[in-house]
């Protein structure tokens, strides 16, 4: 028996080696828009003690889901796609946004302070959008927080509540939440994106590559 010993591990090291291979050829002529990696639902419900903001049908059979930072140029340059997938798709369509800011941007984190003080009024989602829309003007300024409360006088907010709130340390565990979360998901830079809880890869976010993402997962049984 000894004597067929190492022909028995070079037999089973090549047959592991061939099935290796025969996975990325598959792999490779098969490329799926979605990357096979831990979701919200498969790790522990300690970040859930904020309700997420969302907007779009609540019994959608779609969420597609965002960690992203204000001042991050691709998330500026993805949020115009997200609304127009939004709005063709419609209540087919759950948008979720988590705060992802990033220590490489300066004013990002008091920019996710900033939408979340006009949560707390019940305007986060127009803050969100102010901020995109004008992030070239926000972030080049050495103190962007008087654009913000002029954005938030433009939206109705309560300007003192708003400025206060800004600072409060609900803001701020909700930033962190959020942040903690997505560390626990895979998140390392912005934007990323999930949909249905599978991260979309980077070479698929495209208008493209999402639009196909979406209608892959709308295809599957239980989607």
């Amino acid at each position: 028996m000894k004597r067929y010993l190492p022909f028995i591990i070079i037999a089973v090291v090549f047959l592991g080696a061939l099935g290796a291979g025969l996975a990325l050829y598959r792999s490779a002529r098969n490329p799926s828009p979605v990357a096979s990696t831990p979701t919200p639902e498969q790790t522990p419900n300690m970040f859930e003690s904020y309700s997420p903001h969302a907007r779009g049908g609540n019994n959608a059979p779609i969420t597609l889901e965002e960690y992203g930072d204000y001042q991050c140029p691709p998330c500026g340059g993805l949020a115009p796609v997200l609304k127009n997938v939004e709005a063709e798709y419609g209540q087919r369509v759950r948008f979720v946004f988590r705060q992802y800011p990033l220590p490489i941007h300066p004013h990002a984190l008091i920019a996710a302070q900033a939408a979340e003080a006009a949560g707390l009024q019940g305007r986060f989602w127009e803050m969100h959008d102010r901020l995109y829309e004008n992030q070239s003007k926000w972030s080049g300024e050495i103190d962007p927080r008087p654009l913000y409360i002029n954005y938030a006088r433009d939206i109705g907010l309560d300007v003192d509540r708003f400025i206060n709130d800004m600072n409060a340390q609900q803001v701020k565990s909700r930033v962190a939440s959020d942040r903690l979360r997505g560390n626990s998901v895979g998140v390392t830079g912005t934007p990323t994106l999930f949909i249905n809880g599978r991260m979309l890869r980077p070479e698929a976010m495209s208008p493209e590559g999402i639009r196909t993402a979406i209608d892959m997962m709308m295809g599957k049984p239980g989607k």
